[in-house]
């Protein structure tokens, strides 16, 4: 099962955001996840769908956080990106009148379910200004402002 990256990738995104005075382009924003426009438009969908961005078209027209970055958690952002999955396992199905297997693949289930309910109460206590701090912190130690409007960090 292939990793999925949306959720690290939106987060970058939005605080990207927050810290730019204009709007971004589909074509901007793709150009940093070494991705194409389309994609970048139809991940964007479930977060505009929810009230954290608006795009515009048009010349001058693009993406903006309708939101700061105080009022969105990392919660907010998985949920808008549809629930992707957290964790790659996956029950074994070979056996399935095994005794053995039915045990191993409930003892893991409830694990993964009680992982995923600790992670996810964990998501909705981050807020992405959290993650903007430490942004600032770690430029601050390198000597250098955090006034940088781009998407090239």
């Amino acid at each position: 099962m292939r990793g999925d990256s949306r959720l690290s990738r939106m987060l970058h995104v939005l605080i990207h955001l927050g810290r730019r005075s204009e709007p971004a382009t589909s074509e901007l924003i793709a150009k940093m996840l070494n991705t194409n426009p389309v994609v970048v438009r139809r991940t964007m969908a479930g977060l505009r769908e929810r009230g954290y961005v608006q795009s515009e078209k048009g010349h001058g027209g693009g993406w903006t956080l309708t939101k700061s970055l105080d009022e969105i958690s990392l919660l907010d952002v998985y949920e808008a990106l549809e629930r992707p999955e957290l964790f790659c396992l996956v029950s074994a199905s070979d056996h399935a009148g095994c005794l053995v297997e039915i045990s191993v693949n409930e003892a893991l289930e409830d694990a993964r379910r009680e992982a995923e309910a600790l992670l996810l109460s964990r998501f909705a206590t981050l807020k992405l200004s959290d993650i903007a701090d430490n942004f600032d912190r770690r430029l601050e130690m390198l000597g250098l402002s955090s006034g940088a409007q781009g998407f090239e960090t």
